[in-house]
């Protein structure tokens, strides 16, 4: 297949590439490099069947040759990301969804929109399916992801309904993994580089607030799965075993192995980026599991040591 990946280069973004491009496809990625990086897809430098455009897809998005497929990765995804970059988020999420869905329409090609648990809010169900509306505030600091997210669903259904586009909606719940940016926010690279410099892990909070974990290869095959499938509704992916903050931590220590002196240490939230962190969250996986035939396969301990080893890498 001829296939398309918006957000290409980004840490999601890369590792589909790669999985693209090892099953056989021919892989164009396009990405503004607002957060995704060159690095990410160097492996793939060189190769006859992978092409790096630089753009922006807000401004348009355009292809030369047939396409078969488009995966719409394209949006910053951490809070250090799309509060750093609030008004480009909201423009990723309407204007550059609808180049994106234009190309596929153009094409008579799939189209996957890769959306968010954050269309969740903060959480009143638990855990959440996807027939649950969400608790979003419209307004609030992470608003710009939380509605961008939301929009970019609607506006892919109305694709589908409208003009019969084959259309993907993926609810992608935490992810990790090698290649997450070292700064970017999140508690997985917080933590991960926190113990792999014998540094404190920071819990904002008493503990308690909960995620869940995929490992990015689970989160790829997920990925592929629903692109391949006539299911039009979101579905969720990601991992249903939900961990507080403070088992999350242990783990990590444990992960670091012997030699890791941390200790989890807890603070009270000292910004409104920290303070609106939804408390819970872990995603009702029956339709990817009934749809799909999938679920996660990567145990957390070992996609930690896997993460650990290349932050490790970066940061000596």
């Amino acid at each position: 297949m001829n296939i398309l990946v918006t957000g290409g280069a980004g840490f999601i973004g890369s590792h589909l590439c790669e999985r693209l491009i090892r099953d056989g496809h021919t892989v164009t990625a396009v990405d503004n490099f607002i957060t995704g990086s060159r690095r990410n897809v160097a492996s793939l430098a060189g190769n006859p069947r992978f092409t790096l455009i630089e753009a922006n897809i807000i401004d348009g998005l355009d292809h030369a040759g047939p396409l078969d497929a488009v995966m719409n990765l394209a949006s910053p995804a951490s809070p250090v990301g799309y509060l750093d970059n609030p008004i480009e988020t909201m423009l990723v999420g309407s204007h550059g969804v609808r180049n994106a869905l234009e190309l596929a329409r153009r094409n008579g090609a799939r189209f996957l929109q890769a959306s968010t648990s954050e269309v969740y809010g903060d959480p009143l169900e638990h855990p959440q399916k996807e027939s649950y509306w969400g608790n979003v505030s419209c307004t609030g600091v992470r608003s710009v992801y939380d509605e961008a997210k939301r929009f970019a669903e609607a506006l892919t259904m109305a694709y589908h309904r409208k003009h019969g586009l084959r259309t993907r909606i993926i609810r992608i719940f935490n992810t990790y993994g090698p290649r997450m940016d070292l700064n970017d926010g999140r508690v997985v690279p917080n933590f991960v580089k926190q113990a792999a410099t014998n540094q404190p892990l920071t819990i904002y909070g008493d503990g308690s607030a909960t995620r869940s974990f995929t490992y990015v290869s689970d989160l790829v095959e997920g990925m592929w799965r629903l692109l391949m499938s006539d299911e039009p509704m979101p579905v969720n992916v990601g991992n249903p075993r939900e961990m507080t903050m403070t088992q999350f931590a242990d783990a990590v220590i444990l992960a670091a192995g012997s030699e890791c002196r941390s200790k989890a240490v807890y603070v009270q939230p000292q910004n409104e980026r920290i303070a609106d962190d939804p408390q819970r969250r872990r995603p009702d996986i029956t339709r990817a599991r009934q749809i799909l035939g999938w679920e996660p396969r990567v145990a957390l301990e070992d996609g930690l040591r896997e993460t650990l080893t290349y932050f490790r890498s970066v940061l000596n």
